[in-house]
């Protein structure tokens, strides 16, 4: 308990939270991302309707307007989309999948990207040329585009069935696989110029193994570059996932998510029902621009010369 208490008063002491406080912006956007993933993470308590439940689902009630729209249904706060399943409801589960996607392709990422850029910024040598190689070919390639021709692939391979039940699965691995590199080049770069310090010689001196100097001495250095771009790839990562899923390559429309919830109401903008697309995406933009304007907060912080008071 004292030692939270002690963790408690060191971060109410940190630079971090005195900026934090005098940001107003960034004050708002995070409050605004806790909102959106309290309500994500409570979605079965909060959700009015279950969208899994086919039991729930009455085809009549099909594309309903939101309440503040004429013929709608009191029942359905934003309306309904093409199967009936109430549009609130399915955004909140829909918040679930994308964020889940996106920290999780987002923290897979960091592992590799923090191994790769270590090991080749420490070692050196070959080691480095080979890996940064690697990193700059996996640069060359578009993550969407990487990402289509795997997920088109595993989709040919397993079938439609297969590919439905491993879609979260499937997208978090393709997604984390893409982005690496740059954390990876990030982190080697940090590493780089660390190993040349003294704490590094010492930890020599005094006999300790290069997997403890690496992630014990030189990491907890390179961190703070490492939140940014993670904070960053997260929002990259919800909007990969709403690209893949509305070109019908991501979550299929028995599992919603943000993406594909916005590739389902494209087919109805022509006949009126707008709101089956408009506002999961006025959701995912929301979203976006909170992570960004994080990633910008943050960015500013660790950069002394870059922010202002």
């Amino acid at each position: 308990m004292n030692y939270l208490q002690d963790r408690w008063q060191e971060m109410l002491k940190s630079d971090l939270y005195y900026y934090y406080r005098r940001d107003k912006v960034a004050i708002v956007s995070s409050l605004i991302f806790l909102l959106f993933a309290f309500m994500a993470l409570f979605a079965p308590w909060i959700a009015p309707f279950d969208p899994y439940d086919l039991k729930q689902l009455e085809l009549l009630d099909s594309e309903l307007p939101p309440i503040w729209v004429e013929d709608s249904d009191p029942r359905f706060l934003l309306g309904t989309d093409d199967q009936g399943r109430d549009l609130w409801s399915t955004i909140l589960y829909g918040m679930r999948v994308s964020l889940l996607i996106g920290i999780s392709a987002v923290l897979l990422q960091s592992t590799i990207g923090i191994v790769v850029g270590l090991v080749s910024g420490y070692i050196g040598g070959k080691v480095d040329s080979v890996l940064m190689r690697i990193a700059d070919v996996q640069l060359s390639f578009s993550t969407l585009m990487v990402a289509i021709i795997i997920l088109a692939i595993v989709k040919s391979s397993f079938g439609a069935e297969t590919y439905s039940n491993w879609a979260i699965v499937i997208l978090i691995f393709v997604i984390g696989l893409s982005e690496w590199p740059q954390i990876a080049r990030t982190v080697r770069s940090s590493t780089l110029a660390e190993k040349e310090k003294e704490y590094v010689d010492a930890a020599h001196v005094m006999g300790f193994g290069p997997m403890r100097i690496m992630f014990k001495h030189i990491l907890p250095n390179c961190l703070s570059p490492i939140f940014v771009i993670a904070t960053v790839q997260i929002a990259n990562a919800i909007i990969t996932e709403a690209a893949l899923s509305f070109l019908g390559l991501g979550m299929p429309v028995t599992q919603p998510s943000l993406g594909s919830l916005i590739s389902i109401g494209k087919e109805y903008l022509l006949s009126g029902s707008w709101w089956i697309t408009l506002i999961p995406g006025m959701f995912l933009v929301l979203i976006v621009i909170t992570i960004n304007l994080m990633g910008d907060f943050l960015r500013d912080v660790f950069n002394p010369r870059l922010y202002k008071d």
